[in-house]
């Protein structure tokens, strides 16, 4: 299972915010690139970069961050938020991004994504699925779908889309576990899916846990940022 830390951006700062509210954010440092060559040094070589500030505009905003990581880092990035149009996504992947996740865009403009989709491939897009009360939620959780999360997920799967990152709102940034109940479900239900948990991990028993249901990886944040789960104790458990 691919450990993947996540680096949220609002105006250039790395921050967490607590159940998806923009009102309860906390700056955690100034220079996510150093945030960044931080998790490089403890062996980390993945990373799920999320630009706030474009997922709450119409366009993305924080490509610059995102091409400074990919140039002074290895790390293999995951890039999303505010990517709403083929103009985006290629900012995206010439600033340096490997993988580019899409949820908003997948609810508002199928068509668009799955032109984006038949364009970059299934091993580029990620479907984003953030879910509250089993409903998919849009425009950095500010908006609610009617779409239903294993339906919404069902008609991408059957289009091809092979890497889904399902994040539970209501557990994000709380660090009360995560939605294990979810994962174990839809794990079973769509055996061609590469599903990444999101929300809620806050202790090495998560991912262990994750680990064994068999998430293909797990996304954790404010775990980190606050001590919860230390960088040397993440090392161990990937070279484990």
């Amino acid at each position: 299972m691919r450990i993947i830390p996540a680096i949220d951006i609002i105006k250039g700062k790395c921050v967490r915010l607590s159940q998806g509210d923009y009102s309860k954010k906390t700056i955690y440092s100034n220079s996510p690139l150093d945030v960044a060559k931080q998790f490089e040094d403890e062996g980390i070589v993945n990373l799920h970069l999320v630009d706030l500030d474009g997922a709450k505009s119409n366009s993305i905003v924080n490509h610059r961050i995102l091409e400074e990581i990919a140039l002074k880092t290895t790390l293999k990035i995951d890039f999303g938020g505010g990517l709403k149009s083929l103009e985006d996504v290629k900012i995206a992947f010439e600033s340096g991004s490997n993988q580019i996740t899409l949820g908003s865009l997948a609810i508002s403009n199928p068509d668009l994504f799955l032109e984006i989709f038949n364009k970059y491939g299934n091993k580029k897009i990620i479907l984003g699925a953030d879910f509250q009360d089993n409903k998919v939620k849009t425009n950095g959780w500010k908006e609610s779908s009617e779409k239903e999360l294993k339906p919404f997920i069902g008609y991408y799967s059957s289009l091809g889309v092979s890497y889904v990152i399902p994040t539970d709102i209501s557990k994000d940034g709380m660090l009360n576990g995560p939605s294990f109940d979810v994962y174990s479900k839809l794990i079973k239900r769509f055996k061609d899916v590469k599903f990444i948990a999101s929300g809620g991990i806050s202790s090495i028993h998560d991912l262990e846990r994750l680990k064994g249901m068999g998430c293909d990886g797990a996304i954790l944040g404010k775990a980190i940022y606050e001590k919860k789960i230390e960088l040397k104790d993440l090392r161990k458990f990937i070279e484990n």
